[in-house]
């Protein structure tokens, strides 16, 4: 079997052992006689699986009580509007930009009230994460929002803001479950599963539960508010079963390596890997500030977009794929997610010096 290096930044490669488990019971899910895409999500059979899903992350994260856990459909984008719609009290919602994503999180909840942005990187191409140590917290604000790991500019935050005793709500869809978390320094934690966690179509939702609220706007469609997904135990309507259940092969996956402290160390040492190279280069430059690098996203680029293009072009005929750049900033991404093997980044690198070599 013939595997490609896949740098996606999503839908993103998945662990090996968890596809070879979900390729074993694809026909016969434990003697079900039917596959999970198959299954009526009403049975016990598949209670079972969204139970132990939701038991297995709650352990992983070392999720609080009073925080609920809900798979909802639409991805993380959905979430862009599911915020300001049931967190408005006041109508003011403060944002950090800090990349395309908090941006177009930030436009979205423009819809529902106003927006302040309280912090912004885009003076210098979202390269950095602004101090946030003192920031100009409205008084009504109802929450203050952040992407924690912009997984287009490839930065990160390594300190959470200080949010003057606001509601902190984090995009982390491309940073889920790379590290270990304290929930509860958050309102809201969200991110869409198909890059670190599962396929895509699947947003998860980690939320205190005082933010779920039933006095919220009654025209915000019912499918569209977390106390329906919070009272029907995210199945209101049929879920999206498929993703859920492969989301939790992956936590079972990432408990059995050691949980998300293993996890965190192998992502480091992953990350190293490339930023050492991409310091030493002369030929290939990260666009992102030492201190504001992510673990999972690495943009670099070379001296032209023709090259740039170049090189991409040479790494897909070695096996390596999805490295171009996204089209909004061009050059060169290597997203090394989870499930991205330690032998797959040193494998881009060893081309990548020796592509160098050659050309310089």
């Amino acid at each position: 079997m013939a595997r490609v290096y896949n740098f996606s930044a999503g839908p993103a490669t998945m662990p090996l052992p968890v596809l070879e488990e979900i390729q074993a019971e694809l026909l016969d899910y434990k003697g079900s006689g039917m596959s999970v895409m198959e299954m009526s999500h009403r049975s016990k059979v598949y209670q079972q699986i969204i139970d132990e899903a939701e038991a297995d992350i709650r352990e992983l994260m070392n999720i609080p009580d009073n925080y609920k856990v809900l798979f909802v459909q639409g991805g993380a984008t959905l979430e862009f509007a599911m915020i300001p719609m049931n967190l408005k009290k006041n109508g003011v919602f403060d944002y950090i930009v800090t990349g395309a994503w908090s941006k177009k999180a930030a436009n979205e909840a423009k819809k529902y009230g106003k927006v302040n942005i309280i912090a912004t990187s885009e003076d210098k191409n979202y390269s950095y994460i602004p101090d946030c140590s003192d920031l100009p917290v409205d008084d009504d604000a109802d929450y203050v929002y952040i992407c924690e790991n912009e997984t287009i500019h490839g930065t990160t935050y390594q300190q959470l803001p200080n949010t003057k005793g606001k509601i902190l709500v984090s995009d982390q869809s491309s940073m889920f479950l790379s590290k270990p978390c304290n929930v509860s320094d958050y309102g809201i934690i969200y991110g869409g599963v198909q890059k670190n966690i599962g396929p895509a179509g699947l947003a998860i939702v980690i939320i205190r539960e005082d933010l779920i609220r039933e006095d919220v706007d009654p025209k915000i469609p019912t499918y569209c508010r977390f106390d329906t997904y919070s009272k029907n135990g995210s199945m209101y309507n049929t879920p999206n079963c498929w993703a859920i259940y492969v989301c939790g092969k992956v936590f079972k996956y990432l408990k059995s390596i050691g949980g998300l402290s293993a996890m965190a160390k192998i992502n480091e040492e992953k990350a190293k890997i490339i930023y050492d190279f991409l310091d030493q280069s002369k030929m290939f430059n990260g666009t992102v500030e030492k201190q504001c690098r992510s673990l999972m996203n690495v943009p670099f680029v070379t001296e032209s977009a023709e090259k740039d293009a170049e090189v991409v072009a040479a790494t897909k005929a070695a096996g390596f794929d999805n490295l171009k750049g996204h089209k909004s900033v061009g050059g060169l991404r290597a997203s090394i997610y989870n499930a991205m093997p330690k032998e797959g980044v040193q494998a881009l690198v060893d081309f990548l010096k020796d592509y160098e070599a050659k050309n310089s």
